[in-house]
C-alpha cells in the first residue's frame, strides 16, 4: 500500500500549499480562475464520453447506473454529510467548494493509474503507476486547492479507501479487472466530471456527488456476472 499512501499525502500536501496560495490571490483573479476550472473539466468530461462511448458493449448500463446511484445518494444525502464535514456554510464562504471537491474526487480516483496502480502494486510489488499518479494528483490538488479552498484536502482519505479497496480485491480475486468495466467507470466518470464543470460555470446546479454510487453499479454487475 506505500503508492496508495504516497498519492494521498501528495494531494495533502498539494492542497494544503495550494489553500495557502489561494489567500494571497486577489479577489478579482479567484472567479476567472474557479470558471478556467470549470471549461477544463467540461473539456475533459467531453473527452472522456467521446472516447468511451464507441467502446461501450453494454450501452444501457451506464443510464441504470446513473439511475441507482443518484437514487442511492439522495437516500443517503451524500452532498449533505460532505458539505457538513466540509463546513462549508459556515467556515468557508466559496460557494463552489462542493463542485471543487467532486471534480477532485473524480479526477483523483477515475483514470487507469488509479485503478490498474493499486492492482499492479498488490500482485507484482511495482509501485510506478501509483507515484506517478501521485506526482500528477499532487499538482492538479495544488491548482483545485489554490481555485476552491482548503476542502479539497477530504478528496485524499476518498481517494485512500478507493485505492485500498481496489488494492485489496486485486489481492483477493488475482487482479482480473474486464476491459469494459474500465470502459464503464471512465463513461460514468466522464458524464460526472462534465456536469461538475457545468456546476462550476454555473450553468447547471446538480448534487453530483449524489451520483458517486453509480460508479458501483458496474462493480456489481461485473461480480453478479462472475456468480451467475
Amino acid at each position: 500500500m506505500i503508492g496508495t499512501i504516497a498519492n494521498t499525502g501528495t494531494i495533502i500536501l498539494g492542497s494544503s500549499l495550494g489553500a495557502l496560495l489561494k489567500k494571497g490571490v486577489p479577489e478579482r483573479f479567484k472567479k476567472p480562475l474557479i470558471q478556467a476550472m470549470g471549461l477544463a473539466a467540461l473539456a475533459l468530461g467531453m473527452h472522456m464520453i467521446v472516447s468511451n462511448m464507441m467502446k461501450n458493449d453494454e450501452p444501457l448500463l451506464f443510464i441504470v447506473s446513473l439511475a441507482l446511484g443518484c437514487l442511492t445518494g439522495t437516500a443517503l444525502r451524500l452532498s449533505e454529510r460532505v458539505e457538513a464535514l466540509g463546513g462549508r456554510k459556515s467556515r468557508n464562504d466559496d460557494h463552489h467548494l462542493m463542485e471543487g471537491l467532486t471534480t477532485a474526487v473524480l479526477l483523483f480516483c477515475i483514470g487507469t493509474l488509479s485503478i490498474l496502480g493499486p492492482v499492479e502494486s498488490a500482485l507484482n510489488g511495482n509501485h510506478t503507476l501509483l507515484f506517478t499518479n501521485a506526482l500528477l494528483d499532487g499538482i492538479t490538488s495544488f491548482i483545485l486547492a489554490s481555485s476552491f479552498g482548503f476542502g479539497i484536502i477530504l478528496a485524499a482519505p476518498i481517494l485512500f479507501l478507493w485505492q485500498g479497496g481496489i488494492y485489496l480485491i486485486a489481492m483477493l480475486s488475482g487482479g482480473i479487472i474486464p476491459p469494459q468495466l474500465l470502459i464503464q467507470l471512465s463513461l460514468l466518470g466522464g458524464i460526472l466530471i462534465l456536469t461538475t464543470g457545468l456546476n462550476i460555470l454555473e450553468v447547471l446546479k446538480l448534487k453530483t456527488l449524489d451520483f458517486l454510487p453509480s460508479l458501483l453499479v458496474p462493480v456489481l454487475s461485473v461480480l453478479l456476472k462472475s456468480v451467475i
